[in-house]
């Protein structure tokens, strides 16, 4: 392939992922939010039940994460494995007006969860492929930003149509946005990835492409490098406060006004949304030079002082507003995620598979996070719910503080690749 060949394929590789991000942003997470609202207001469940089922369709999902990750390091198939959990995630939400009952919820959710564990690792596996490791941050705040977008725009036609049709038309939306992100995956070159690369292997580095690319390390390096294991900690910690708020903060609006409950919840999504666009673009434009452990800890310094002023008041205007600071932290933590976890794999082989790891400990977080906070709400009331939210997060604040390093590589603004025992010092 000649060189404009390849820069060809590299913007079309390019383009491709920017709409796969944007179409894939009301597919990955399924129905999200709208779920205990559909659940609540249509099929009208307790609060505590639909904390279970969310909770036991997390739990099907935490099976597949690592698997998921290590799938994404082995196969050369990697667009193929997003077409087929895209169809899978969409095949099942759209089953459950149909088979609304208990089981058939959590089982049907349990299978969207699970597909949707392909998402995460292959989007920035792919990217990584095609962009390499110094243009990585950027990828990653570009995916980010485009991801929120998606979502934006997803939450404000799933907004305007539900108040006018009912909550029932997320299930339509969804599938279209399916459909959508079909094509952008086969638009992405196969050519444009390169596999090795992809998993974390040897970079191309001032132009050199390293002549050996070794060999993955094994897999013990997911349970011997320290700084990896104190990252799936404060990863946990954030996800058992943060995944309960929105639900929690969208159950109280829908108690308030069934009618514009489902609108009220995409404000709140749109809000936050648009927030966290220029945060994702903040810590792709920024986070190689003021270092990625900062970045990470404002993102989890935000969720105390959310879980506070949720308790505030119970004005419609105010917990939209309140959830602006979503916007803030889960537009920094979305983004530095990928960019953490590369670091502390480089050179391993084993970047996708550190990924599912690290996002299996993110699920079991989120996952007793909607349990946790159904009893506290059943037993104690909603303000009280919110304030252990976030004394959750203070927690993971106090851990990330003390005991995780900086993980930016030097190397990454010197041209030189970090040896691959770096990561498990």
């Amino acid at each position: 392939m000649s060189e404009g060949q390849q820069r060809e394929s590299w913007k079309r590789a390019n383009y491709a992922l920017d709409a796969v991000n944007f179409f894939l942003a009301d597919v990955r997470d399924g129905l999200g939010p709208y779920l205990a609202i559909y659940l609540l207001t249509e099929q009208h469940w307790d609060e505590s039940r639909i904390g279970v089922v969310m909770s036991v369709a997390g739990i099907a999902g935490i099976v597949a994460q690592t698997p998921a990750g290590a799938l994404v390091d082995a196969t050369r198939a990697k667009r193929l494995v997003m077409v087929g959990a895209a169809l899978t995630v969409t095949a099942a939400s759209l089953l459950l007006p149909i088979f609304p009952s208990f089981w058939p919820v959590a089982i049907s959710q349990g299978i969207a969860h699970g597909a949707g564990a392909i998402f995460s690792p292959a989007i920035a596996a792919v990217s990584l492929g095609i962009v390499g490791h110094r243009a990585f941050t950027g990828r990653i705040g570009r995916n980010e930003t485009l991801n929120h977008a998606g979502n934006a725009v997803a939450a404000s036609i799933a907004g305007t149509a539900a108040y006018a049709f009912g909550p029932q038309v997320v299930f339509y939306l969804l599938g279209a946005m399916s459909m959508a992100s079909l094509a952008s995956v086969w638009a992405i070159p196969e050519r444009a990835i390169d596999h090795d690369l992809a998993r974390g292997l040897h970079d191309m580095e001032q132009g050199h492409q390293n002549v050996g690319r070794g060999e993955p390390s094994g897999l013990t390096i997911l349970l011997t490098c320290r700084p990896l294991l104190i990252f799936a900690v404060c990863v946990t910690l954030f996800h058992l406060s943060n995944a309960a708020m929105l639900p929690l903060v969208g159950q109280k609006l829908a108690l308030q006004d069934k009618n514009i409950g489902t609108s009220l919840m995409s404000a709140c999504i749109i809000a936050a949304q648009i927030v966290m666009m220029p945060m994702a673009m903040l810590v792709g434009a920024k986070a190689d030079h003021w270092g990625h452990k900062r970045f990470f800890l404002a993102a989890l310094l935000i969720l105390p002082l959310r879980g506070v002023l949720y308790t505030l008041s119970d004005n419609e205007a105010w917990l939209v507003g309140v959830q602006l600071l979503d916007g803030v932290g889960a537009g920094i933590y979305g983004a530095i995620f990928p960019i953490i976890v590369a670091d502390l794999m480089r050179n391993t082989g084993r970047f996708n598979i550190a990924q599912g790891a690290i996002i299996t400990a993110q699920s079991i977080g989120a996952a007793l996070s909607t349990t946790l906070a159904g009893l506290v709400v059943v037993t104690a009331g909603y303000s009280a719910a919110f304030v252990t939210l976030g004394a959750v997060a203070a927690v993971g604040v106090l851990v990330c503080a003390l005991a995780l390093p900086e993980t930016r590589h030097s190397a990454s603004r010197s041209g030189q690749t970090a040896p691959a025992a770096s990561a498990a010092e």
